[in-house]
Parts: C-alpha cells; structure tokens; sequence
C-alpha cells in the first residue's frame, strides 16, 4: 500500500495530520480554531447590540457604542444599585432590631433569674398532701403558643424553608464600569463622534449593506477593521491613525478647523471584537476537553 492511499496504515511516523484526525474523533482534549470575519464585528459597530451605530459614541478609552444602547446600561446598572441598596437597608435594620431584641431577652432573662432568686429565700408551706400538688402545668409542645408561631417555616417561600440560610449582602458599589475595558464610566464622559459616508454616485446600495461605509475626515481613505483609527476629541471626527502620525503630530493642529491639540486629543478607536475574541489580540477560539491521564 503506498504512502498516499486514503487509509494508509503502513508509515512508520504518526504524522501530525493523523494526530489531530484521531484527536478530534476521540472527544479527548483541546480543540483549538482560528476564528473567521464572521466572528469578529465591524469597526462602526457597537460593543453591545454588535450593530451599526445609528448615533455612535466614544469612551475616553475608544470603545465604541451606540448612544441609545450604552445610556440604557448605564440606566440599568443605577436602578440595579438602588435596588441593592434597599435590600443592603433593609437588612442593617433588621440585624438592629435582632440586636435590640437580644439585649431585651438577656435583661428578662436577668430579671428572671433574680426573681427566682429572691423566691428560694422565703420559704412557702408545704402543700405534700393535697390535690393541688398534683396538677402540674407541663410545657405545650404546640407550634401556636409562647411566641412559636412567628418563627414557623414557609414552605412556599425559599427564604423561609428550614435549609435556607441567611446570606449576609455587602454595599452595593455605586460606580458604573464599561462593559468592554471594566473602568469607571460615566455618561458625560462620552464623546459624540462624525462617521463621514462614503461619497459614490455609482453605488445605490444602502449605507448599512456596503462593504466600505465610512471614509477618513482628512485623508478620505476608506476605514475598516484592517486600517487602524483615531477619533479628534476636540470635534469628534474620525480619522487614520496614518494621519495622525503624517499630518497631525508634525505640528498638532487639527487640519480641519486649525485649533491646537495635544495629545490626550487623540484617542485611538478599537477595533473590532467579541465576547471571546479580541482583534490582533486572541483570534483563536478553545474548546477544552477531558484529558487522557497517563
């Protein structure tokens, strides 16, 4: 049989073709896969809904989002912290009323003590021979008497149930954080930024099914995931990253309006990505698997 059969056998080396064959087949440890553009979202999308931004925003990291959609999140992690923040309330209060409720049963309970004291001193007559000695009150094992029933379990309630334990909450941070980088965000910090179309007269499709959409402010150089950009904070326009470096940075003057810059201006937009895969960074999806143990 020669080397190149379709099942060839008789190689002396297990090439690495076969191995990975056999490996995928046995269900046994890591696939790993480079991931496709389909994977990776375009530049003028935004980090949440991962479509193209109708009225696009910018973090001071150069995240972008869309306005709508990132003044949502910031709405819903508020209301989510206030909501924390009652239930955080409401159990300081109900650990002070156990606290006063303790120190009052230990001075009853003191109180008590004292009385049973003072009782053993005076000596009462004996009573052996009559009936009354024999009426004993024993203790009710009734759920409903010596205040038993407000501590019943509730069995339609989870918190109530008799395995349920109480989960002590800590306060709620108030902070809202980006959802992309995790840093401190806050809606006056985000920057408006101008997504230029590009200008065609041959090319009638709509703006949202072309493959180049938008154009540098300067250069008018098409812009993509491939072509690295910066946004002006100053005016919100979208330029390369190859302008800034040719044009911009020999005397930090904004070529469109003349102002000055600095650096801290300049904020370099990133690009497209993922929940699971970060442009230039990881492209490369994992699938663990049990692993053979020698």
């Amino acid at each position: 049989m020669t080397r190149h059969a379709r099942n060839c056998t008789a190689g002396a080396v297990y090439t690495y073709h076969e191995k990975k064959k056999d490996a995928q087949a046995s269900g046994y440890g890591t696939n790993a896969q480079r991931v496709g553009k389909d994977s990776i979202k375009d530049f003028d999308c935004c980090s949440l809904t991962l479509q193209p931004c109708t009225n696009p925003v910018v973090t001071p990291d150069g995240y972008l989002f869309d306005k709508e959609a990132i003044l949502e999140y910031i709405i819903t992690k508020k209301n989510e912290y206030f909501r924390k923040l009652k239930e955080y309330e409401k159990q300081k209060r109900k650990e002070k009323t156990e606290l006063a409720e303790l120190a009052a049963a230990e001075e009853r309970s003191k109180l008590n003590n004292f009385l049973k004291t003072e009782k053993n001193i005076v000596s009462a007559p004996v009573k052996a021979f009559k009936s009354d000695s024999l009426n004993i009150e024993k203790p009710s094992v009734s759920n409903m008497t010596e205040g038993r029933d407000k501590h019943l379990p509730s069995f339609w309630i989870a918190s109530k149930t008799p395995e349920a334990k109480d989960k002590t909450l800590k306060k709620p941070d108030k902070t809202v954080y980006c959802p992309v980088s995790e840093k401190p965000l806050r809606a006056k910090d985000l920057i408006d930024i101008k997504l230029i179309p590009v200008k065609d007269p041959d090319d009638k499709k709509a703006l949202i099914v072309k493959q180049n959409r938008y154009m540098c402010a300067v250069t008018h150089d098409i812009l993509s995931n491939s072509v690295p950009c910066a946004v002006i904070r100053t005016t919100g326009d979208v330029i390369t990253m190859d302008c800034v470096e040719k044009i911009i940075k020999k005397d930090w003057t904004h070529p469109l309006t003349g102002e000055k810059l600095k650096e801290r201006d300049i904020i370099p937009l990133q690009r497209g990505g993922t929940g699971y895969s970060t442009t230039n960074l990881n492209l490369e999806a994992k699938h663990e698997r049990p692993v053979l143990q020698a």
